[in-house]
């Protein structure tokens, strides 16, 4: 009902207004960019099972936000594929061929509302980091303008995509790790993101989340845990910023 929805939505911004939060951390696939990673999931399925298998659902829920061999078996062991952990390094390699192909011959394109927030939050002085598994997301934020002279890449002082990790999401350690770069404290981060491996990646890492619901799935991204979740991030009311007395490696 929709007075509900108001209420909840109420309730949830006075939760992350009360919370001394002192940057954010971005997602880039699916939040800051509409980049064809689902695609080149389901057509590198070709040879290997029906790539209309792989659903819009089955990909936010297992896929996304994922590392790419984690991606690859996720999705594998989902549509019920068998040996799937011998097929799943050959799918996540034709995968990032797919994508590499796609990027070349199609280029990515970026979502106006989150070029809108990052603008505001740039102009509000919040330090803010990106943060994806992918080693293709800083590749993809260089082709955006955000402003004249400013790419997308060049607004984020922190990225720590594409690095080599020693776990993927759900695991917190990219988040701990942009975190720590930024030299603010995990407890006052918010992150934003739009699968639910990440929005429990930050839980797990003790962050505010804020789920962005690109493609209907707002329920999946509560179940996950996200303390509000937005259809766009025009909705987004930015908190008071707060202030520490030390800025050090992240807790």
């Amino acid at each position: 009902m929709p007075h509900v929805a108001r209420i909840l939505r109420a309730v949830a911004d006075v939760t992350l207004s009360t919370r001394l939060l002192e940057a954010w951390i971005f997602d880039v696939d699916g939040v800051l960019l509409a980049s064809p990673h689902e695609r080149a999931w389901r057509e590198a399925l070709q040879g290997i099972t029906d790539p209309d298998r792989l659903t819009t659902a089955t990909y936010q829920a297992v896929v996304a936000g994922r590392s790419r061999l984690d991606g690859a078996l996720a999705a594998l062991v989902a549509m019920g594929v068998p040996n799937a952990e011998h097929a799943a390094p050959a799918y996540a390699e034709a995968k990032q061929r797919c994508l590499e192909h796609l990027i070349e011959t199609e280029g990515v394109v970026a979502f106006p509302d989150a070029l809108r927030l990052v603008r505001r939050l740039r102009a509000a002085g919040w330090p803010i980091a990106a943060a994806s598994s992918s080693r293709n997301a800083e590749s993809m934020m260089r082709a955006v303008v955000l402003d004249p002279r400013v790419t997308l890449f060049d607004a984020f002082p922190v990225s720590v995509c594409g690095r080599n990790l020693s776990h993927g999401k759900p695991d917190p350690e990219i988040f701990l790790l942009a975190a720590a770069e930024l030299g603010v404290d995990r407890t006052r981060c918010i992150v934003v993101e739009d699968a639910p491996a990440g929005i429990a990646a930050a839980l797990a890492g003790g962050m505010a989340t804020l789920g962005v619901a690109r493609v209907d799935d707002a329920d999946g991204l509560r179940a996950a845990g996200a303390e509000r979740v937005v259809a766009s991030l025009d909705e987004v009311i930015i908190p008071k910023r707060a202030t520490s007395t030390t800025h050090g490696p992240a807790a």
